[in-house]
């Protein structure tokens, strides 16, 4: 059968300024998904997409396509509501791990469908592939069974038929220098939340040189086009716009950043760490019909750790194995007296990486000892000498392309530097966009 479009008049149509119809979405995403238009006129949309961008309507026609290019999730039988929380992703983002288990502790729902680290980003799965056992793949079966009977917590991978139209872009975008387009960025998350088909969604957008948005007003945007397809879809959507200036805690790795959050779990932990944490908890509970809840009590009394122990069990990890250490350490010291001035998200976020604990491709291994240990940060003094990171790695030899990356950061002078008052920075609502 003849197809009804031609992907050359497609993409001729955006490459010229024009907008797409809904017909000329849905026919280039199917057949796209199906094989018929070809790798490298994908490429070219995504880029004539990047440069002359989309209105509402095309975003939200696009983002309707990739759903439909797969199966959708329906947790309406569970007798819980669902909520879930996508980061756009940073440094040290370790916050789902002790999310989840906190809000699912006081009986909601939580199907947080996670991905991998790519870059200086860290990924969740790969984080908690670091306990022994622990599975990130799940059946469908299995994910309804611990949601609705068991922890109420799943932190997974998500499945290959749900919106296969993203994930085949996603890894063309990745490689063709079109990632850091709102409309494509908002459609690819979007397309999977709603896809999902969870009751209520928070979003984390991270705003700083770790992050995707670089400026507030990028990462406004990028909420806002979010918190529209959302509410469009029938998913009460709220989003949070969060610094990514510097790592988020004190560690940037795997095991790491796993040790860090049961600190947390077993409240401690970094105060920034903490901070966003109970704030993303407040938003869920309270979309789901739970604005009273006690989420620092749930911290200090165990209630969270509790969740979080029975939700490692139920994925076949064992809570109480020891986590992995790196097998060669370095230490970098102050070089002076005086106030730390910046340590920057990304240089971190690459030195990680280059120790061993990120990936340059999907396809390659990370170590999960490798990370970086922080023990000063923007504002603090120092004495010369005295520790500021510890780099972990399973390969002496890639110390010395970590160092290059952190000699552009972690200057120290006697200026006296500001401290934010809040990793949050910002809020977005559907309130705000009537």
């Amino acid at each position: 059968m003849a197809e009804p479009f031609d992907a050359v008049d497609v993409i001729t149509t955006k490459r010229d300024g024009s907008a797409l119809s809904d017909a000329q979405i849905e026919w280039v995403i199917d057949a796209y998904t199906r094989g018929v238009v070809a790798e490298e006129q994908m490429s070219a949309l995504a880029m004539a997409i990047f440069l002359n961008g989309m209105n509402r309507r095309e975003i939200v026609q696009w983002t309707n396509a990739m759903i439909n290019s797969g199966q959708r999730m329906d947790f309406s039988s569970l007798g819980r509501l669902t909520t879930d929380k996508h980061s756009t992703g940073g440094v040290g983002d370790k916050i789902t791990l002790p999310l989840a288990p906190l809000v699912a502790s006081f009986g909601v729902a939580v199907p947080q469908l996670s991905g991998r680290g790519l870059g200086h980003t860290g990924g969740t799965l790969d984080k908690l592939e670091s306990i022994p056992g622990w599975r990130a793949n799940l059946s469908n079966e299995e994910i309804y069974r611990q949601l609705g009977e068991g922890s109420g917590a799943v932190i997974c991978a998500a499945g290959a038929e749900l919106a296969p139209a993203d994930k085949k872009l996603y890894a063309l975008r990745d490689i063709t220098a079109t990632v850091d387009c709102i409309p494509l960025i908002a459609s690819s998350i979007m397309s999977k939340k709603i896809a999902e088909g969870t009751h209520a969604l928070v979003l984390d957008v991270k705003v700083g040189s770790g992050a995707f948005m670089q400026t507030l007003d990028k990462a406004r945007q990028l909420a806002e086009t979010m918190v529209q397809l959302g509410q469009d879809a029938g998913v009460h959507t709220v989003a949070l716009l969060t610094d990514m200036s510097v790592p988020l805690g004190l560690t940037v790795g795997n095991a790491l950043e796993v040790r860090e959050a049961l600190e947390v779990l077993a409240g401690g932990g970094p105060d920034d760490v903490v901070e966003l944490t109970l704030a993303l908890a407040r938003e869920m509970l309270a979309a789901a019909g739970k604005p009273d809840a006690d989420v620092e009590g749930a911290l200090a009394h165990g209630q969270a750790m509790d969740t979080w122990r029975a939700m490692i069990r139920e994925q076949g990890g064992d809570p109480d194995a020891e986590l992995p250490y790196s097998r060669v350490t370095h230490d970098v010291v102050a070089s002076a007296d005086g106030v730390v001035q910046d340590l920057d998200a990304r240089d971190v976020g690459i030195a990680s990486w280059r120790l061993g604990a990120g990936r340059a491709r999907k396809e390659d291994p990370v170590s999960a000892g490798a990370g970086i240990e922080i023990f000063a940060k923007p504002g603090d003094r120092v004495v010369k000498g005295q520790k500021l990171l510890t780099l972990h790695t399973d390969e002496e030899d890639r110390i010395p392309r970590a160092l290059d990356v952190l000699s552009g950061t972690l200057h120290i002078a006697e200026e006296p530097v500001e401290r934010a008052q809040s990793v949050v920075l910002d809020r977005v609502s559907a309130d705000d966009l009537s």
